[in-house]
């Protein structure tokens, strides 16, 4: 039966009906009901606070000022990873029905994990509601837990979500709910008045098109599902579209008396919001009220912008006060060089406005005005005054004042069609290249040359060949950058050069990205083509490279000298290279690393077999994040926190990790990205010297390791990684693990809004933050299968900077890294794991993982096990590698040769 065919015009209408102590009906005539939710850990720093230190008593308390506030339903959360979320639920819920001023109003059961809904659904009296299922987990899983909520007599919170991700337009929204109620009413015969969706609050003025219809959506959505799905309701967590406003609560209020006035219009009879941020609509000032109904309904392309020059006049003065704006009576050049040195956009359309009145043409204001700004900006860059984020922050203005010309440039074309487009020192196409997904590095390279009048032409990550040569022909370019992050794009690198040397190619080759090197580029991309090819490590020498591969002048000298350098170089290279002597593999293997298996500590996990982790809080990362490397990757050098105090660079470092730390904030309130981890624990044993075999499910796996070869001093052993699992032959068994965990899910799509809003600084930033949020992830899943699930160190107790000096019992290598730089390895953890299929991390063509922020490897426990780098190895280790894993020599030697150098 269709959803539409479930109710005629005529058939009485059916009301959720709740109750505590006392009824609640949801009927046409009852008022919006709000939910309180400061009984939420997730919602209020006080109750999280009580419940941690078991003040149930306290906590009692505000349960009561919820209620003796107005709420007609109590929302009760216990999701924190300090606390027994099931114990506390069940504790605190026998507590509330003790009181009969609080247990007079119903109960809504809050929790991501469904051992604590079930857990609270056998204690709450009355009908209470869960809040909440979805078909995230897959049809199946949503049937299982719709059917045990009708069993326990209760409503249901149906969030839209499903196993492609969380509704975020209309359309979805509406595909969703419709599903749902399809799959709850026809299939799980669930009465269709105790069904309640959850349609996705977002927030809206938060500068990025795609959000412009987040609430118009939301309210459109609402009204077409209460139209079109008999009996149900609507609900949703109202102050999340203003988030955007944080710190001026009277826009807040009154974006929130906007959306539920609208909203409520539409149907929605139920929400979660802040009493005391909401106001009363028809006190809301007419001024302030059209701008916030603007950005609600998105009556206007500028209504963002609109609204926000108007809250700075509703916060009031204080803040403005303490900011210094005498530069704003400065001559105009002056104002917009400020602009662009301090990365100020606020005033830069008025002021290109201004310069654009004054001068004949529109383009004049880019040759002239902000050239002339940028030029101030590519100078300080150069002597070291400025630094890459705040460079970064000048593109973000730059581009902001050309979007505003742009129009004016085109309509003087057409006036005037012999006019031509703003001279330029030069095209540069970028890209990463193909099986790589990698591009911060690309983004930021890719800034800078464009703050130093260089046109890019940016292909984004995994680009074939073909359409790298194809678009280097169709726009003429006059360099190619590529870039690169894992060692197969290394090989991409060297095709390319041969194709272009094939194709009788005359641009320069910029080669760029953390596997590449000088050493490589000399020895195995510069041989493959005639004219230049450079290797750029960083930014700011990217301007210099790039200036001195285009000047007319004196580029023919600077391309022979690099030509000269590099076989220079390659000679000395390949020089100490043969005069490295190595072992044949029998000999390393005779030189392994022994370890007395006979008194050495085995512990067998406390639970074997796979397991999934899909609600880890991002906030419980951000301890165990490694800030260093992200000072690294905006060209900062020092280490964290000394970094911030540090007289070169500290002030700058301290303003980028204070934009890191709202960035976070913003993440994590709006949970903009989605963790995801996996990771297995199985019986072990070496067998062949360099082979480790293990079991799952009744099925052998063999992780195929490789052995150093380099002669070194006499006593110094060869390692490999099979070295620290015990082998079959000692009657031993051993345990070995592998994980893959990501925090990417949701970043691409982010990085691009804010890209799309010509915002390259916020664009970099969320990908280096979540990048960072990885790794911390790895060192948080690391810790907790020490302690928890492996239990090997059981007692350990270590601060987070010994967790990033690796201070702890026990490895986690990764493939593609020094001791075991086969990335062949991943395809047998991504087996073994069934990654894709789990949490949906891919790997590319060339064995890179898709989202870019994640990270996988292996688990050995092992308390002499140690960090390696495995260095270059014989043609006689290919071989035997080939044999063992079972594929063709060519294959083998393609991926190994190319994968692992001498550095």
């Amino acid at each position: 039966m269709n959803i539409e065919q479930q109710t005629t015009k005529n058939e009485e209408r059916r009301y959720l009906k709740l109750s505590g102590l006392e009824p609640l009906v949801l009927s046409e005539n009852t008022n919006f009901i709000n939910v309180g939710e400061r009984t939420n850990v997730a919602g209020s720093k006080k109750f999280l606070r009580l419940i941690k230190e078991e003040n149930f008593e306290e906590a009692l308390s505000v349960a009561r000022e919820q209620v003796d506030g107005g709420a007609q339903i109590i929302d009760i959360n216990m999701d924190d990873g300090l606390i027994d979320g099931k114990q506390a639920m069940v504790k605190f819920l026998n507590l509330v029905i003790a009181e009969p001023d609080i247990a007079r109003v119903p109960i809504m059961i809050d929790s991501s994990k469904w051992e604590i809904i079930e857990a609270g659904l056998q204690v709450v009296q009355g009908k209470c509601v869960v809040n909440s299922i979805s078909l995230k987990e897959g049809k199946e899983q949503f049937i299982h837990q719709a059917k045990l909520i009708k069993r326990y007599g209760a409503a249901v919170i149906v969030m839209a979500f499903d196993e492609v991700g969380q509704a975020d337009n209309y359309e979805r929204r509406l595909e969703i709910a419709k599903r749902s109620y399809d799959v709850l009413v026809n299939e799980v015969n669930f009465a269709p008045e105790d069904i309640i969706f959850d349609l996705n609050i977002f927030p809206v003025a938060t500068g990025m098109d795609e959000h412009k219809l987040n609430a118009i959506d939301f309210i459109e959505a609402t009204r077409w599902v209460r139209n079109n799905l008999p009996h149900c309701s609507v609900s949703g967590g109202v102050s999340n579209v203003s988030f955007s406003f944080r710190g001026n609560n009277p826009v807040r209020e009154a974006m929130h008396s906007v959306f539920l006035y609208h909203a409520i219009q539409a149907g929605m009879n139920m929400g979660i919001v802040n009493p005391s941020l909401l106001g009363v609509y028809d006190d809301i000032p007419k001024d302030l009220l059209e701008r916030v109904e603007d950005v609600v309904l998105n009556r206007r392309d500028d209504a963002t912008e609109r609204l926000l020059d108007f809250a700075e006049t509703v916060v009031g003065t204080a803040k403005e006060s303490k900011i210094d704006l005498s530069w704003r009576e400065e001559p105009l050049q002056n104002r917009i060089t400020r602009a662009l040195v301090k990365g100020i956009d606020k005033y830069i359309v008025e002021d290109v406005e201004e310069a654009r009145t004054n001068a004949e043409k529109p383009i004049e204001v880019i040759e002239g005005n902000l050239m002339t700004g940028m030029n101030v900006v590519g100078d300080l860059f150069g002597s070291g005054k400025m630094f890459l984020p705040q460079v970064v922050k000048s593109a973000r203005v730059m581009k902001k004042a050309v979007a505003y010309l742009l129009p004016y440039i085109e309509e003087e074309k057409l006036k005037n069609p012999q006019v031509g487009d703003s001279d330029n020192n030069g095209k540069i196409l970028m890209a990463t290249v193909k099986g790589d997904v990698h591009d911060i590095g690309k983004n930021i390279v890719s800034v800078v040359l464009a703050c130093n009048n260089y046109e890019i032409v940016d292909l984004g990550v995994m680009v074939p060949p073909e359409k790298i040569i194809n678009a280097a022909i169709e726009h003429n370019v006059d360099i190619i950058g590529l870039s690169g992050l894992i060692t197969p794009s290394l090989d991409e690198m060297v095709f390319l050069a041969k194709e272009m040397e094939r194709q009788n190619f005359n641009v320069p080759l910029l080669i760029g990205g953390a596997t590449t090197s000088k050493a490589h580029t000399a020895v195995k991309i510069d041989t493959q083509y005639s004219n230049a090819v450079v290797h750029v490590n960083d930014a700011s020498r990217a301007v210099t490279v790039v200036g001195d591969l285009l000047q007319k002048e004196t580029s023919l000298d600077y391309k022979k000298n690099i030509k000269l350098d590099y076989e220079s170089f390659r000679d000395k290279f390949l020089s100490r290279t043969k005069k490295k002597e190595y072992k044949t593999i029998e000999d390393a293997r005779k030189n392994k690393f022994q370890i007395d298996w006979e008194t050495s500590n085995i512990v067998k996990p406390n639970k074997l077999g796979v397991q999934v982790i899909k609600d880890v809080s991002l906030e419980k990362l951000e301890p165990y994040i490694d800030w260093s490397p992200f000072f690294r990757g905006w060209e900062l050098h020092g280490k964290f926190p000394d970094i911030l105090m540090d007289e070169v660079v500290g002030k700058q470092a301290k303003e980028l990790f204070d934009d890191a730390q709202q960035m976070l904030k913003k993440i994590f309130k709006e949970k903009l990205f989605t963790a995801k981890a996996i990771f297995g624990l199985f019986p072990a044993n070496a067998i062949s010297d360099d082979d480790i075999a293990l079991d799952h499910n009744g099925k052998e796996y063999f992780f195929r390791t490789l052995r150093q070869q380099l002669k070194r001093r006499e006593g110094v052993a060869d390692y490999a990684l099979a070295d620290f699992i015990a082998p079959k032959s000692t009657g031993k068994q051993d345990y070995i693990g592998c994980f893959c965990v990501s925090t990417g899910f949701g970043v691409d799509e982010i990085a691009d809004a804010y890209r799309a809003d010509l915002d390259d600084y916020n664009s970099i930033l969320i990908k280096a933050l979540a990048d960072r949020l990885a790794e911390a992830y790895a060192e948080y899943l690391h810790k907790e299968v020490r302690i928890n699930h492996w239990g090997y160190a059981a007692n350990e107790s270590l601060e987070n900077e010994d967790l990033i000096n690796e201070t702890y019992k026990g490895i986690r290598p990764a493939p593609g890294y020094p001791a075991c730089p086969d990335h062949l390895e991943k395809l047998t953890i991504w087996e073994l794991l069934q990654v894709e299929e789990k949490i949906g991390v891919k790997l590319t063509e060339s064995l890179a993982m898709w989202p870019a922020s994640s990270v996988s490897g292996y688990y050995f426990a092992n308390e002499e096990a140690r960090y390696f780098g495995l260095g270059k190895i014989k043609e006689d280790q290919v071989a035997d590698f080939a044999s063992r894993k079972g594929m063709p020599l060519e294959e083998a030697t393609k991926w190994l040769v190319t994968n692992i150098s001498d550095e």
